[in-house]
């Protein structure tokens, strides 16, 4: 029977449609990534503003500074020093003037201060305050560097060098750039060779990976739109490449595996449109389910209220859109005239119609056979297996248990930027300028005096603090007042490391103590306290505050997706144990691998990406991975159920479900593997993380969860899977009975 009899989903009536009018399909498709990208570019990206990563109460603090226009101004350091031996400060001072008159000249400059000598008497430092927003400088802080690089030529004899948080910003923005234009050169090349592994054709592994390039395409354009809702935070790109490619890939080798198997199972007595409507009724429905599973666990993210979670979210749900569009729509075009393209040729010899198709239905035979071989410990032995692989998974999660969340900050970024190798030697020499908070404090009664003299008192507290002096002296700018004296602002300097035990502990100081003791004791003013130091604790609370939110709401919708794709609470039940402890082992593997230090040993990591876990991290594996997961467990159990449905015993159809499919399944998992783990030879320290994390996941997913614990657990519950469905009335727990080789007999149902 055809599969165009009878009533059929809106998937099989799409896939027939492009089936049936190819060309006008492929055309399409083309003209919707082009109109996708060209709208994109012509809109451009929207990207964050200072205000969309206000959180807490240093978003509070800047807030109010903002209102009074005392908010942060970026501020650039241009460092004059010698290239060895002492420095000759005549000359310094001369390239310091020759600094200050080119700085002062500039539109993008609001003030110029000084220059300051180094305690060490090494270097001479000049501190250039640009106009504009704090995020914006890195867009016109060129002309500064350009200035300065005129004075190095001007003074040969001197290095003069430039930093600061614009300079930063703008080498980490573009080593980002140059982190995806190099995951591209990997991920594009491993990913068609181990599609040529897959298929042995060049046009079979050419059709996956073009779908999922022009998924990418679309999404990216789609993205830069939607950017003008939703504020891009300069992720958008890379989670797109990187969930594009193994989603987009995968989705297309589902369907592409699901044709040539009902193409081979027809003997070839069916038309190449025919054999695509076969497989969008099985295929094409489980890549639709799958990814709506990935959309539905992503959009969690969004409960996260934070501006780098939803470009995340809107990325990953951008590029798992399009990919299911390519799948169900492009795709069985692509399909048709790849099986045209085979009919013709097989046309021009009769003996070529039959005996390619049987000479590939033996062959298919033996990859069952490796399968069946490694499922026997589940099949023989369901309960230890189940036991062993169980307490195996746990063990490599314990040291999650352990795992310590950092918000990833300059500290932390590959030294390999210029920007901040200065940094590092300007705070050396200018310890002052490593760590600083910012006291906002705001009177509705302007008792600008009274408010003053409590900000002194809270200096002078941190003058006393071996928290605030270390080696050097505490300092503490000037309190700068509004014109209408309702909102001062008090900056004091530490001088720790950003992200040192000691800079958290003095923000705690301010907090705690010294701001409720001084200002906190004027009735009616409202306080806060800013900084990047300020900003990361912040930042980091607010995730371990969502944390539980979205965790929880995501194993409620894994729960709820199982159960209406399978009409069974006990898969949606085992679905969520075996998706969170997937999860909670890769967690385990990253924390040994990039907190314990074991990726600096074994690929020689930079230690500063290795020390700690990106506070954004978890949150948003545990999402991805989910849904991930749910990829393999709807196409898996999508194949058990079609063999259960079918009568076959339920052992047997848990066997032969996982046989079936575990051929696509591998080479899904060897493509995802590829592609993420190319991200961990990026420079940023999350991208590190998440790649590694990703590719172990898969990997423990697809050679572990999928050929001991699942099985086990499902021979084990029998016909107790189905459960409250009509599917568990009808299914039989006949044993399989040996075949001569030992192992089990093949059931099959007509």
């Amino acid at each position: 029977m055809s599969a165009t009899a009878g009533r059929r989903s809106p998937v099989v009536r799409m896939a027939a449609w492009s089936a049936a009018h190819p060309w006008r399909a492929i055309i399409g498709w083309l003209l919707f990534v082009v109109l996708c990208l060209g709208t994109g570019i012509a809109a451009g990206t929207n990207n964050a503003g200072t205000e969309d990563y206000w959180i807490g109460e240093a978003g509070r603090a800047e807030e109010i500074a903002s209102s009074a226009g005392l908010q942060r101004r970026p501020e650039e350091h241009v460092l004059i020093r010698a290239e060895k031996g002492p420095l000759d400060l005549t000359a310094a001072r001369a390239a310091a003037r020759n600094v200050t008159a080119r700085m002062k000249g500039l539109a993008e400059v609001e003030s110029v201060r000084p220059p300051v000598r180094s305690a060490d008497g090494t270097m001479l430092m000049i501190a250039v305050t640009m106009k504009g927003p704090e995020l914006d400088a890195r867009k016109h802080v060129d002309p500064l560097l350009a200035q300065t690089a005129a004075a190095q030529r001007d003074h040969p004899g001197l290095v003069v060098e430039q930093t600061g948080s614009a300079s930063i910003s703008k080498g980490v923005n573009q080593q980002r750039s140059d982190d995806l234009a190099l995951s591209e050169a990997i991920s594009f090349p491993v990913t068609l060779v181990a599609l040529l592994v897959v298929f042995g054709s060049v046009l079979m592994a050419a059709v996956p990976l073009l779908l999922a390039l022009s998924s990418i395409a679309a999404a990216m354009g789609l993205s830069m739109l939607v950017s003008h809702l939703l504020p891009d935070a300069g992720v958008g790109n890379n989670v797109i490449l990187l969930i594009g490619m193994a989603v987009g890939v995968d989705y297309t080798l589902f369907y592409l595996k699901r044709e040539r198997e009902e193409r081979a199972r027809t003997g070839g007595q069916l038309s190449a449109q025919a054999v695509v409507e076969l497989a969008a009724a099985t295929s094409g429905r489980a890549v639709v389910v799958s990814g709506l599973a990935v959309l539905v666990s992503t959009a969690t993210l969004y409960l996260a209220a934070d501006v780098v979670f939803s470009s995340l979210a809107t990325g990953t749900v951008l590029v798992v859109l399009v990919a299911m569009a390519s799948s169900v729509t492009v795709l069985p075009a692509l399909l048709v005239k790849v099986g045209q393209r085979a009919e013709r040729r097989a046309a021009r010899t009769v003996a070529q119609r039959v005996v390619p198709i049987r000479r590939r239905q033996e062959r298919g035979t033996g990859d069952g056979r490796l399968w069946r071989t490694l499922l026997l410990p589940a099949s023989r032995h369901p309960v230890l297996t189940l036991v062993v692989s169980v307490l195996a998974m746990i063990a490599l999660a314990l040291p999650a248990l352990g795992m310590e969340l950092r918000v990833l900050n300059r500290d932390s970024h590959s030294r390999e930027i210029p920007a901040l190798r200065i940094h590092d030697r300007m705070t050396v020499a200018f310890p002052e300028l490593r760590t600083r908070h910012h006291i906002v404090v705001r009177d509705e009664r302007s008792r600008t005096k009274e408010v003053g003299q409590a900000l002194r008192e809270l200096s002078r507290r941190a003058q006393a603090d071996p928290l605030f002096t270390k080696d050097t002296a505490a300092t503490a700018t000037d309190i700068r007042t509004s014109d209408d004296g309702r909102v001062s602002v008090l900056e004091l300097a530490v001088p720790y490391k950003l992200s040192s035990v000691e800079a958290e502990r003095s923000l705690a100081r301010i907090r705690d103590d010294y701001l409720p003791a001084t200002v906190g004791a004027i009735a009616g003013v409202e306080s806060a306290v800013t900084g990047d130091a300020a900003r990361n604790v912040d930042d980091l609370d607010h995730v371990n505050t969502k944390l539980p939110l979205v965790a929880g709401l995501l194993l409620l919708v894994t729960l709820v997706m199982t159960m209406i794709v399978f009409r069974s609470v006990t898969l949606g039940l085992l679905g969520v144990l075996l998706n969170s402890l997937s999860a909670a082992a890769s967690f385990g593997l990253v924390v040994v691998f990039f907190q314990h230090g074991l990726a600096t040993s074994l690929f020689g990591f930079d230690p500063s990406a290795t020390s700690a876990i990106g506070s954004r991290v978890p949150l948003f594996l545990l999402v991805i991975l989910f849904g991930l997961s749910m990829d393999y467990q709807v196409f898996v159990v999508s194949r058990i159920r079609e063999k259960a449905a079918a009568g076959m015993p339920a052992r047997q159809a848990v066997l032969d479900g996982i046989t079936g499919s575990a051929g696509v399944v591998t080479s899904a998992a060897i493509v995802m593997v590829t592609v993420f783990a190319g991200f961990v030879f990026l420079h940023l320290a999350e991208m590190k993380q998440i790649g590694f994390s990703l590719a172990v996941a898969v990997l423990l997913d697809a050679f572990v969860i999928r050929t001991t614990i699942l099985p086990a657990a499902m021979i084990l519950l029998g016909r107790w899977n189905w459960w409250p469905s009509r599917l568990a009335r009808h299914t039989g727990d006949v044993p399989p009975q040996p075949d001569a080789s030992g192992g089990h007999a093949r059931v099959t149902v007509e």
